[in-house]
C-alpha cells in the first residue's frame, strides 16, 4: 500500500490537473451515500464533528473504493492547527485491497479548492480583476490560488475576524506573487469585489446581499452546518443558486438550509449542481449582470476522484 504525504500531493497536483479530475467524476458520476455525520461534544471547548465519506466507482469491479474519515475541531485555531484534519483511504473495487494512504488534510484543501473553482469555471464572471477571500485559515489561500487559475485576478483582498492574520496571509500571498492586502472594513470590500469566496466557521452572516455589486460570484465554502451561514437572505434573493451536490447542500449547508426553511427560497431556485454545470446541461453564468451564488458542502465524490488521481501519479 503506498503512503502518499501532503509533500507529495503537492508536489504531484496542480489546480488545473485536480479540477479537470472533479469536472470528468462529476460527468462520470460516483456512488457516494449521503456522509455520517457525528458530533462529539467537548466539556470546556466547541463540540468536535466526526465525518466518514464513503464512496465507489459505479462500475466497481472496474474502479475504486474509498473513505475519508476526518474530524472537524473549531478550537484548533488557538493552537494554530488546521481545524480539519482527515485521513483516506483507497481501495481496489474488484478484490478491496488497500492500494493508497493519502494525506486527507491536505486531499482535502485541494479537492475543496479545486470544486470551487471549478464552479467558478461556469459562473465567476469571465472579466473579474477583483477574489475577496473570507479567512485566513488552512483553506483560503488554497482557495485563492485554485480561483487565480481559472480567472487573471489582478488583486486579491483579504478579510478575517481577526486582522492580523489576514494580514500574514496577504504577505503570503504576496511572496507567492500575487498582488494582496488585507482590509478590516468588509462591507466595503464586499462591494468592490468581482468574486467572493467565503470560508468561515461563522454563524451569522458576513456577506450582506444588498451590498454585492451586479455580476459577482460568490462562493461560499464555510459555513458546513444548518445553525452556520455565511450569506444572509438578501444574497439568496439576489442571486442565482447553485450547489455542489443537491443532498448535501439541502440537509446540511447552513445558507441553503435555513432559506429552505424561512421560505426565502424552494428547491426549485436552486438552478444547478455540478454535475450538470460539468457535463454541460446547464450553461451557469447568463448575463454579465448576473449574481452567481455556488455553495459547496464537500462530496465524498471529490475525495475519490482526487485520490485515485493522486495513486495514479504516484505511481
Amino acid at each position: 500500500m503506498k503512503i502518499i504525504s501532503a509533500d507529495d500531493i503537492d508536489r504531484l497536483f496542480t489546480y488545473e490537473k485536480v479540477i479537470d479530475a472533479l469536472r470528468d467524476a462529476f460527468v462520470e458520476g460516483v456512488s457516494a451515500p449521503l456522509r455520517h455525520h457525528h458530533t462529539i461534544e467537548r466539556d470546556g471547548g466547541a463540540d468536535q464533528t466526526l465525518l466518514l465519506m464513503p464512496a465507489w466507482s459505479r462500475d466497481v469491479a472496474l474502479g475504486h473504493i474509498g473513505v475519508k474519515i476526518a474530524t472537524v475541531t473549531p478550537d484548533n485555531g488557538k493552537q494554530s492547527l488546521p481545524a480539519v484534519m482527515a485521513s483516506y483511504i483507497l481501495m481496489d473495487g474488484k478484490t478491496g485491497k488497500p492500494e493508497a494512504l493519502v494525506d486527507g488534510t491536505r486531499l482535502t484543501l485541494w479537492r475543496t479548492s479545486c470544486a470551487s473553482a471549478l464552479a467558478a469555471r461556469y459562473l465567476a464572471p469571465a472579466d473579474a480583476e477583483t477574489l475577496l477571500i473570507l479567512g485566513a485559515g488552512e483553506l483560503a489561500p488554497f482557495l485563492v490560488r485554485a480561483h487565480a487559475s481559472t480567472r487573471p485576478y489582478k488583486r486579491i483582498v483579504a478579510w478575517n475576524r481577526s486582522h492580523d492574520k489576514a494580514v500574514r496571509m496577504a504577505k503570503a500571498l504576496e511572496a507567492d506573487g500575487f498582488d494582496a492586502s488585507a482590509t478590516e472594513d468588509l462591507d466595503d470590500a464586499v462591494a468592490s469585489a468581482d468574486t467572493i469566496s467565503a470560508a468561515t466557521l461563522s454563524s451569522e452572516p458576513l456577506i450582506k446581499g444588498d451590498l454585492v455589486k451586479p455580476g459577482t460570484h460568490i462562493d461560499l465554502v464555510g459555513a458546513f452546518t444548518p445553525t452556520m451561514r455565511e450569506s444572509d437572505d438578501d444574497c439568496i434573493r439576489r442571486a442565482s443558486i447553485f450547489v455542489d451536490t443537491f443532498e448535501g447542500a439541502t440537509k446540511e449547508g447552513g445558507d441553503i438550509v435555513q432559506p429552505l426553511k424561512s421560505g426565502v427560497l424552494t428547491e426549485n431556485d436552486i438552478r444547478a449542481d455540478l454535475t450538470a454545470l460539468a457535463s454541460g446541461d446547464h450553461k451557469g453564468r447568463a448575463s454579465a449582470d448576473e449574481i452567481t451564488l455556488f455553495k459547496s458542502t464537500g462530496a465524498a465524490l471529490e475525495d475519490l476522484a482526487a485520490a485515485i488521481l493522486a495513486a495514479k501519479l504516484a505511481a
